[in-house]
């Protein structure tokens, strides 16, 4: 029983959650250029991980991973946004090979 417990809490803690982003959620930033950042609690196969950027009209961009040494992290930059609402949506493979995803907003003044 508590072998089971210590695995439970082990395999757990190995998912990628994020910790902190920049922007942070519900942020308002001052583009057009907007630095993202995204910070996790754990390793993160960055190969096999995305990013996209939902944005005000309804369209989608797939944003570039730019290069880290921080193996729990993933930036990139997002280009030529113009006023308005966005959303992040991250998709990150944990080094125990579950998928994690997530959104973040954030507005463009």
């Amino acid at each position: 029983m508590v072998a089971a417990i210590l695995l439970t809490a082990r395999v757990a803690h190995a998912h990628a959650i994020l910790t902190n982003s920049a922007p942070a959620a519900h942020a308002v930033v001052h583009g057009p250029d907007v630095p993202i950042q995204l910070h996790y609690n754990s390793r993160i196969d960055a190969a096999r991980s995305t990013v996209t950027l939902a944005m005000p009209d309804g369209s989608t961009r797939t944003l570039e991973h730019l290069p880290t040494t921080a193996p729990d992290m993933i930036l990139a930059n997002a280009k030529g946004l113009r006023p308005g609402e966005y959303v992040l949506h991250w998709q990150v493979l944990a080094r125990d090979g579950h998928i994690t995803r997530g959104d973040v907003p954030f507005t463009v003044r």
